[in-house]
C-alpha cells in the first residue's frame, strides 16, 4: 500500500512539474472564406441604387448606396463607379405605365396604370416595384452605358418597431447587516427601435440578368426612455450586415487565436 501511495504521489508531482514548466502561447490566425459569387469577369462595380421604404427619417436608398460604395472602394478589387443614384421607383412606374397602355391598346384591361410614386411603408407596398429588377433590357442598357460592370441594386426597408419584452438588469440590495449585493432583476418593459431588411441583388451588366440575390434582417431595440437618432440606428444595423455583403464579392478573413503549449 505504501509503494502504491508513493507511486501516486510521484505521478502527481510529475504532472504538477510538467504543468509548471509548460508555456502557453496565443497565436493569431486568419481563416480565409471564399466569395459566394464569382466576379472575376468584372473590373468595375456599379452600386446603382435601391428601392427603399419605411421611416422618412432616413433616406435608405441614398445612405445604402453611399455606404456600399465606400466599403467596396477599400475592401474590394473592383473599381467603383461614381454616378448619380438611379431613379428605380420612377423606372418601375414607367414600365408599369407602358405595360398598362399596351394592354389597353390591345382591347383588354380596365384602366390606365398608375404613374405616381406611392410611399412605401411595408413589404406589401414594395412588391409592385420589384418588377424593375427583372427588366433585362433596362439593366443591359445601363451595363452598356457603364462598360458592362457588375451591378449592385435591390431593396431596403428601414422601419420603426416596438415590442414589450422582459429585460434583465442589475440592482443593488443590502441585507440587515448593511452588506451590499448586486442581483439580477427581470422587468417587463416597452422597447422601441428599428428593423432593417435589405435585399441585395447582383446583376450582370453584360446581359442584364440577375446573377444572385440575398436577403438580410437585423433588429435593434432600446429602452422606451432612450432617445437614439434613426440614422445612428441605421448605421449600427448596417455594420452587422456589411461583412456578409462583402463576402459575396470578395474573399474575407476571419480572425481568431489558437493556444500552443511548449
Amino acid at each position: 500500500m505504501t509503494a502504491r501511495l508513493a507511486r501516486t504521489v510521484s505521478s502527481a508531482a510529475l504532472v504538477l512539474l510538467t504543468a509548471a514548466c509548460t508555456n502557453y502561447y496565443e497565436i493569431p490566425i486568419e481563416t480565409p472564406i471564399r466569395p459566394k459569387l464569382d466576379v472575376s469577369a468584372f473590373q468595375r462595380v456599379l452600386v446603382a441604387g435601391f428601392v427603399s421604404g419605411g421611416t422618412e427619417d432616413v433616406d435608405a436608398n441614398l445612405e445604402t448606396t453611399r455606404l456600399l460604395r465606400s466599403q467596396l472602394r477599400t475592401k474590394s478589387e473592383l473599381r467603383v463607379i461614381d454616378t448619380d443614384v438611379l431613379p428605380l421607383m420612377e423606372v418601375a412606374n414607367e414600365s408599369s405605365s407602358a405595360s398598362g397602355a399596351q394592354t389597353n391598346g390591345n382591347g383588354s384591361g380596365n384602366g390606365s396604370a398608375a404613374t405616381t410614386t406611392q410611399a412605401i411603408k411595408d413589404e406589401k407596398d414594395l412588391e409592385p416595384y420589384e418588377r424593375v429588377f427583372a427588366n433585362v433590357e433596362y439593366w443591359k442598357k445601363i451595363g452598356e452605358e457603364y462598360q458592362q460592370p457588375l451591378i449592385v441594386t435591390g431593396t431596403v426597408m428601414f422601419t420603426p418597431h416596438q415590442r414589450n419584452s422582459i429585460v434583465q438588469r442589475e440592482e443593488e440590495v443590502y441585507d440587515s447587516f448593511g452588506r451590499r449585493r448586486v442581483v439580477p432583476v427581470r422587468t417587463y418593459m416597452e422597447r422601441k427601435g428599428y428593423i432593417l431588411r435589405p435585399k441585395f441583388i447582383f446583376i450582370d451588366g453584360r446581359t442584364g440578368t440577375v446573377m444572385h440575390s440575398e436577403n438580410f434582417r437585423e433588429e435593434i431595440l432600446y429602452n422606451a426612455n432612450q432617445t437614439t437618432p434613426a440614422l445612428s440606428s441605421y448605421f449600427e444595423l448596417m455594420d452587422r450586415l456589411i461583412p456578409s455583403f462583402l463576402s459575396t464579392l470578395s474573399s474575407q478573413k476571419i480572425k481568431g487565436t489558437r493556444i500552443l503549449l511548449q
